[in-house]
């Protein structure tokens, strides 16, 4: 792996060639520089480098990183969200990527209502249905967003999966084609307050399959940092 930039450089170059590939516009795909245990001076390196969105997988880490980060950036939260945590970072991110039930979209609804502020999440569905993994299924989909559109300062901007680890790529085209067409499909019902345009997947390993799929959002974490050195847990 190289410097920060040149890494940056190369994801952005594969991003363009998907999206020459698929006919589709660069400015229609974000990436999310996912900064899961990187430290503050090095997320300014990427920041600095124009990635301006960052992806968190915990709380405490958006917590920690908020105010040296200052202002400009866009966080999002895209791992696993506790419904006693949602009141620390209701009024930070842009986006809550892993919605996925309904006790956990009443929770923001409330303190959305609470802070005078929209909360905008994507509905979490697990589309390879993997054990291991959170999201809802794919047929509980539709339900789900038609009992979270009714709830109160929440808005529903799109669909994320978390899509199996693959040594080729290729494999989980036919996740993010799944999740493309759900995302279809449920615009299709023309539910009330509901018109879905975000899609959330591909990350470092499979972003160029995602995003000849159609992804919107893909999270970078690896490919823009290198590859992560977790502290001994003591």
């Amino acid at each position: 792996m190289g410097s920060i930039k040149e890494n940056i450089d190369n994801v952005e170059k594969r991003i363009q060639a998907a999206c020459d590939r698929s006919g589709r516009k660069r400015e229609d795909v974000l990436l999310l520089a996912v900064s899961k245990t990187i430290d503050v001076p090095r997320i300014k390196e990427a920041v600095d480098c124009g990635l301006t969105s960052l992806g968190e997988n915990k709380v405490q880490e958006i917590m920690d990183k908020y105010e040296p980060m200052g202002e400009g950036i866009h966080w999002h939260l895209i791992g696993h969200l506790q419904t006693n945590k949602v009141k620390y970072i209701i009024d930070k991110v842009e986006l809550i990527h892993s919605v996925e039930s309904m006790k956990l979209a009443e929770k923001i609804s409330k303190l959305a209502q609470e802070r005078n502020l929209t909360a905008n999440i994507l509905l979490e569905v697990n589309v390879a249905e993997e054990e291991s993994k959170f999201g809802i299924k794919p047929s509980e989909c539709e339900e789900m967003v038609r009992k979270i559109s009714v709830l109160p300062n929440i808005c529903i901007k799109g669909l994320m999966t978390v899509a199996p680890f693959v040594e080729n790529p290729e494999q989980n085209r036919v996740y993010f084609r799944q999740l493309r067409q759900l995302l279809v499909d449920i615009n299709s019902k023309k539910i009330d307050n509901v018109n879905m345009d975000v899609l959330s997947m591909g990350m470092t390993n499979d972003y160029e399959i995602a995003v000849e799929e159609g992804a919107t959002i893909v999270r970078v974490g690896t490919g823009i940092f290198g590859a992560r050195v977790y502290p001994n847990k003591k």
